[in-house]
């Protein structure tokens, strides 16, 4: 069943402080947050579209949900409540900050039928949300996360790359915090210079130093990685391309692209393909012409931005042809390796390709973390 968001953007909309690099009415489109009384036009509007068998949600997204005046949230949850209660959407979805959440803030929630909460989490490092301007700390996350999950409600955490004082080692060890929360779903964003934000400033002067596309897609590939084996799905990586983030002059600088999250994919196929004919090669060595079995929904994800994968595995293995052949019996993310005319082929499943790299250090072992593996969504 196909998941589709009826998206409701409130620009900024309670957001007590202005995060170093938000610019959230450039990013979402919209100069103001939508009146309460338009809700209804825009939901049958998007109803009408949908096709039918489809799981809908209604989600606020853009800015601090829960931050608004309590009469406000309530006005907006009115407008959408007949909505669920008709069964015409499945559920109610929103997004707001760690400090904006508390019991009576839940009980409200509850009472409306809001299913889902998306945290802006950012980074569980103190240093890192200091310097984003964000006015949070790791420990307001971890409880306002925890009480979430204590209400029943599905919980959401949205993690940055590249935000100032951050590293590679730091986002590795969000996630490492994030998977003890064991929320239901997980949203990755590369940080951007945005036009008009104090990060663009900092970045005018000198004082701050964007990530490259290649860094950003290589560290939330170890982090999509480390998730995947927790069993966390991770929902988004990237922004979502709009036509004002497309635009001249709104990103000055970082790792935008449209397709970043299917960048991230590739650049997993390619390590775990990598770790494959690595381990072929040295039992037998391998042939000048190979294929390799994914499953159909894979192959591009395994090609590679125009060939890119297919092009650095001849060079690295000095292999002259690769043939990508789409096979039913192999599940989604899973390689086959097939030799020449060999009947046989070699498998590498997900899993041994993430333990493999636990192994040799190169992601950081989670495995005592997840003994008791959070329920798949």
């Amino acid at each position: 069943m196909r998941h589709i968001n009826i998206p409701i953007f409130i620009p900024h909309a309670g957001c007590p402080f202005t995060c170093i690099f938000c610019n959230q009415r450039r990013i979402a489109a919209q100069l103001e947050a939508l009146p309460p009384a338009m809700i209804p036009e825009l939901v049958n509007t998007h109803l009408a579209t949908i096709p039918p068998h489809s799981e809908i949600e209604i989600a606020f997204f853009g800015g601090s949900f829960t931050m608004m005046d309590m009469s406000l949230q309530e006005a907006y949850l009115r407008e959408v409540s007949p909505y669920l209660q008709k069964g015409l959407v499945a559920g109610l979805r929103l997004s707001t900050r760690p400090d904006g959440i508390d019991a009576n803030i839940l009980e409200m929630l509850k009472k409306w039928g809001v299913d889902t909460i998306e945290l802006g989490v950012q980074s569980f490092d103190d240093q890192v949300l200091a310097a984003a301007g964000r006015g949070t700390t790791a420990r307001q996350a971890t409880v306002a996360c925890r009480l979430i999950k204590k209400y029943g409600i599905k919980l959401g955490i949205q993690l940055m790359v590249g935000l100032p004082a951050d590293t590679p080692d730091k986002d590795l060890d969000s996630v490492q915090a994030a998977i003890l929360l064991k929320p239901d779903m997980v949203r990755i964003y590369p940080t951007l210079v945005i036009a008009g934000t104090e990060l663009a400033y900092l970045w005018q002067q000198g004082r701050y130093q964007e990530l490259t596309l290649p860094d950003a897609v290589a560290i939330v590939a170890e982090m999509r990685l480390v998730f995947q084996y927790a069993e966390i799905p991770v929902i988004r990586m990237g922004l979502q391309p709009s036509q004002e983030l497309q635009s001249a002059h709104a990103v000055l600088a970082g790792p935008y692209h449209p397709a970043f999250g299917e960048l991230v994919e590739q650049n997993i196929f390619q390590r775990q393909a990598f770790q494959l004919l690595q381990a072929a090669q040295s039992e037998a060595g391998l042939p000048g012409s190979i294929e390799i079995l994914v499953n159909k929904g894979d192959i591009s994800k395994m090609v590679g931005q125009h060939r890119c994968n297919l092009a650095a595995i001849k060079e690295v293995f000095g292999i002259n042809k690769i043939n990508v052949i789409p096979a039913t019996e192999i599940e989604v993310d899973d390689l086959a390796l097939r030799l020449d005319d060999a009947i046989n082929s070699i498998t590498l499943k997900r899993a041994e390709f993430v333990q493999g790299l636990f192994d040799r250090g190169l992601l950081p072992d989670i495995r005592g973390l997840i003994a008791c593996k959070p329920t798949k969504t």
